[in-house]
């Protein structure tokens, strides 16, 4: 039996709500989670990055710094994490860190992808050597450098049998399908929690709908919701991946000026989380289909989970928790498995699923 290593995992996403991260336990391809730690963004660094995320003046320098702050607060949340576990330093063979993606540009002719939070300064600020820059060598290789967890769900969760069909509902929904054998499908499959964090934002200046209550006040517009389910994103084939560089607040102007007549804000929101709801839902047989397990931010949105049943009968609609992963802290486990790949000189995409032309080992390795 080979010797445990342990992994940290972390992870920022298209929310910009703050850094996950775990520490992961690996054994023969058997692992176990054993600490967890959130690591919430300073208020100035989150309006930052999300600053960067769009188009803007003097972004060089802007750039420059917030990579600089955002790899200090990646470090302080490795290190916290190690601590829960009651871990040193030394005990850590390697921190994968996925960064903070503030630009996903995975169509047309001159695809790229950027992560920022740079890993000199993770592993300097650690003393623990550090895997990033995870996406690029996958567009290298003609893939869309997303989704990469669907080859750690496999691992996770299909083994076991248990489930056929994993989403997590983040800033951007991505789908992992598999069997009993080797096929594995993946995919975005379209806005998450990104165009209803920003609604609720706007209007209620809220970081998110908590437990979806604002969007359970309001009513579907089907108006809205046919406009918005007329975008191409949603009919095109995988492989495909998205970000709220596309699915955006101006995305959505775009469709309520279409509209004849004005409508409540609180219907926007439950018309969003229908959205939601509807792309997931519109990618799976649910006739074939025993269960889908749901991580991410929208696995505590109890509206969206009530229709995702709705719409799925009779496939069970479950979390990862039941599992054994709390779905709070799969993507953060996944970047840890991620870097014990790199380590071992193992690929980490999956072809069928990001369109890259081969299998690659990926990541930059960063010595602590």
């Amino acid at each position: 039996m080979s010797e445990q290593r342990f992994f940290v995992g972390l992870i920022s996403g298209t929310s910009v709500d703050g850094i996950d991260a775990v520490v992961l336990a690996l054994r023969n391809n058997q692992l176990e989670i054993i600490a967890c730690h959130d690591e919430p963004y300073p208020e100035t660094l989150r309006l930052a990055v999300l600053s960067l995320c769009h188009p803007g003046i003097n972004e060089i320098d802007r750039l420059g710094i917030v990579d600089r702050d955002v790899a200090d607060s990646f470090a302080k949340a490795a290190l916290a994490v190690i601590g829960k576990a009651g871990l040193k330093v030394s005990d850590i063979a390697a921190i994968g860190s996925h960064g903070q993606t503030i630009r996903h540009r995975p169509s047309g002719d001159r695809t790229f992808t950027l992560q920022i939070g740079d890993a000199n300064r993770i592993a300097e600020l650690t003393g623990i050597t550090t895997i990033a820059d995870f996406r690029r060598r996958d567009v290298a290789a003609g893939g869309q450098g997303a989704p990469l967890t669907p080859a750690f769900h496999r691992v996770a969760f299909g083994i076991s049998g248990n489930a056929t069909a994993v989403v997590n509902i983040g800033g951007i929904s991505n789908i992992t399908l598999f069997d009993d054998g080797d096929s594995l499908v993946g995919f975005d499959s379209g806005p998450g929690n990104t165009l209803m964090d920003a609604w609720v934002r706007k209007h209620l200046d809220q970081a998110f709908d908590q437990n979806g209550g604002w969007a359970d006040s309001g009513e579907v517009d089907e108006d809205l919701l046919e406009r918005c389910l007329d975008d191409p994103y949603f009919s095109a084939p995988a492989p495909k991946s998205t970000g709220p560089e596309y699915f955006n607040p101006a995305w959505l102007e775009e469709r309520l000026d279409m509209l004849a007549e004005p409508i409540r804000s609180e219907d926007v929101q439950r018309t969003l989380l229908e959205l939601t709801a509807r792309s997931i839902a519109a990618t799976l047989d649910n006739e074939s289909i025993a269960q889908l397990a749901v991580c991410g931010g929208g696995a505590k949105n109890t509206p969206l989970m009530i229709r995702l049943g709705e719409l799925l009968y009779p496939t069970q609609v479950i979390t990862t928790q039941a599992l054994g992963i709390d779905p709070d802290w799969v993507e953060a486990a996944a970047f840890a498995w991620l870097a014990s790949r790199t380590v071992d000189n193992l690929p980490g995409n999956e072809p069928s699923v990001t369109g890259a032309t081969g299998y690659r080992v990926l990541g930059a390795i960063f010595p602590g």
